[in-house]
């Protein structure tokens, strides 16, 4: 980036300064983190299914297998690359664009822990606390890299949002699974007051300063995961019916699931790369909580809707997978 003036021209990142996505090491090893995330998600879906449309549990429980399947591969071969290549968790935490992708790790481990802490109590309630502690200290490591000039506004994405503001509610909704409602509404103040902050950092930024590189475009879906995510955490910490809050939060979510079909033409156009898995959390999140909230309405064929929206989640994920399968976690471009 150079200066001229007033003016600011993009140019070629000079040495040291923020990579594109595809070219920084610690990229590559931690968006296939967002596989697992994915399917977790998707895993939602299937669990709201259970328990509003009457579904069969093996869904939910082969979804949430493979998640935590492949997160423990991945969790495995991260560390130990770390242990090869010493500081490489930290240099990809303070990486400009990677760093924020370094949240799906505990983000899978609070999912597949709150899923399975109904098998395993008091176990699972304790390693869901230990991974929200975990992500705590993640995202406090990037608020504050953030926060002593660690970034440049051009470098800022919507990756930025996963951390502090869906991985506050992803949280939240942790906590509620384990019966701890104070603690849940802790996080969910969190990740309301972030969503405010950095969603307009995020956005100013958007707005003025350019488009996205190719790779980075999937990250637009972040704008989704933040208000489905909210949704379900407002939603599993006030059972009932549903309050003003509860219909705030609602909008914004069919707001910004408009704003996602408005992007497709640009999406689209993006070539297909594993960066695609960031697409599914979002999806299957708007999929949980759709289903969740149409158990609540009096509408006539909300079971109809209920299981369309659930099929053409399922259906998305499943073509993501197919596309990534033959040619075996492609590098992102």
């Amino acid at each position: 980036m150079t200066f001229t003036g007033t003016s600011v021209a993009l140019t070629p990142a000079p040495q040291g300064r923020a990579l594109p996505p595809a070219t920084h090491p610690g990229m590559a090893a931690l968006s296939r983190f967002g596989i697992p995330l994915g399917l977790a998600g998707l895993g939602g879906g299937w669990s709201a299914a259970r328990s509003s449309l009457g579904s069969p549990t093996w869904p939910e429980e082969i979804l949430y297998g493979a998640a935590g399947s492949l997160w423990l591969i991945l969790t495995a071969v991260y560390v130990f690359r770390g242990l090869r290549r010493k500081g490489t968790f930290r240099d990809d935490l303070r990486h400009e664009v990677a760093g924020p992708f370094a949240s799906f790790i505990p983000l899978v481990g609070i999912l597949l822990s709150s899923h399975y802490s109904q098998y395993l109590p008091p176990w699972g309630a304790w390693l869901c606390t230990a991974f929200i502690a975990a992500l705590a200290i993640v995202a406090a490591q990037l608020l504050a890299h953030w926060v002593t000039g660690g970034v440049s506004m051009q470098s800022i994405h919507p990756g930025y949002l996963l951390p502090v503001v869906a991985g506050s509610f992803v949280a939240s909704i942790g906590f509620s699974s384990i019966r701890a409602h104070d603690a849940a509404m802790a996080a969910f103040g969190v990740g309301a007051f972030f969503w405010l902050v950095v969603g307009t950092v995020v956005t100013v930024r958007l707005m003025t300063g350019g488009a996205l590189p190719p790779a980075a475009t999937t990250g637009l879906s972040a704008y989704l995961a933040a208000p489905a995510t909210a949704n379900i955490a407002w939603m599993v910490s006030h059972p009932g019916p549903e309050g003003a809050v509860q219909l705030g939060l609602t909008g914004v979510l069919v707001m910004m699931a408009l704003m996602q079909v408005m992007l497709l033409p640009e999406y689209c156009k993006l070539p297909f790369t594993q960066m695609f898995w960031v697409f599914t959390f979002p999806v299957g999140a708007t999929a949980n909580y759709s289903i969740r909230w149409l158990a609540t309405t009096d509408l006539p064929a909300r079971e109809i809707y209920g299981w369309t929206i659930l099929g053409l989640a399922t259906a998305f994920t499943l073509v993501i997978a197919a596309r990534t399968a033959p040619t075996g976690n492609p590098r992102p471009r």
